[in-house]
């Protein structure tokens, strides 16, 4: 299924989120004044605090639920049922703490009684802002400046700091050399290669993530840039680069059929 777009994963969308969907509820429950919300939460000022408690209890499962979700900002591999999934967690999650909170308000009502009212306040209530507000960033576009960052490699060592940012489409592959990695790319016209400290299995999750695949077990090479696969005199598949002077790519015949289809 689709990924979701990059714009739902911001810190703005985050803090949009979290501040919209609690005042929502509120502003819902005390403005439309629903006959079963306010039989449920009390009368006069009895529903104002406890509309006002179980917002509070909203915002902190949203603050714990959407900031580790920023984390994947740079990594949007999450997809709409994924997302899906993730907030009707968040709904459930609350009305679990706010059943919870209910029912010791209300002594003469059990825990699961009060889950179920939450259940049904939360389901015929919350779904409406986050349909909207997922659409309203479905619809933003990255401007260029964000496109071109996602174009990027950045390629850190194996402590983490940042060494070499190349875009996609130079760079042509990257050997494993014992404790490094040489990665070769183009720099105008000329070919270049930087050697980084890092493991193959360190940098997977990057390469797959710009299109870069794995050729054979000491090789990513950029599909962009193959133009041949053929076997030569000992019978070893060879990746030919539409780079002058490039030597070939060993592809194993493992991948073979992975990069053929890629062509």
């Amino acid at each position: 299924m689709t990924k979701i777009p990059t714009s739902l994963l911001s810190v703005a969308a985050m803090l949009v989120h979290i501040i919209v969907i609690p005042v929502y509820l509120l502003g819902f429950v005390l403005i439309y004044e629903s006959r079963w919300a306010t039989a449920f939460l009390g009368t006069g000022n009895g529903v104002v605090f406890n509309i006002l408690m179980l917002t509070c209890i909203l915002l902190g499962i949203l603050c714990g639920s959407r900031i580790p979700m920023t984390a994947v900002r740079n990594r949007p591999h999450m997809s709409w049922w994924q997302y899906s999934l993730w907030s009707f967690a968040e709904v459930v999650v609350f009305s679990c703490f706010a059943a919870l909170y209910m029912a010791l308000v209300y002594g003469n009502i059990g825990y699961f009684p009060a889950l179920g009212k939450c259940l049904q306040l939360s389901f015929a209530i919350l779904p409406y802002p986050y349909i909207i507000f997922a659409l309203l960033f479905a619809l933003i576009r990255p401007d260029e400046k964000e496109a071109a960052e996602e174009d990027l490699v950045r390629f850190t060592d194996s402590t983490g700091r940042l060494k070499l940012v190349i875009a996609h489409d130079v760079l042509l592959y990257v050997e494993a050399q014992e404790n490094y990695v040489s990665i070769h790319y183009m720099e105008g016209e000329k070919m270049k290669e930087y050697s980084l400290r890092q493991s193959m299995r360190g940098i997977e999750e990057l390469m797959e993530k710009h299109g870069i695949i794995r050729c054979q077990r000491s090789y990513f090479v950029n599909p962009r840039h193959v133009t041949v696969l053929r076997r030569d005199k000992e019978g070893f598949i060879q990746a030919e680069l539409d780079i002058k002077d490039s030597k070939s790519v060993p592809v194993s015949p493992k991948y073979y059929e992975q990069l053929s289809k890629l062509l």
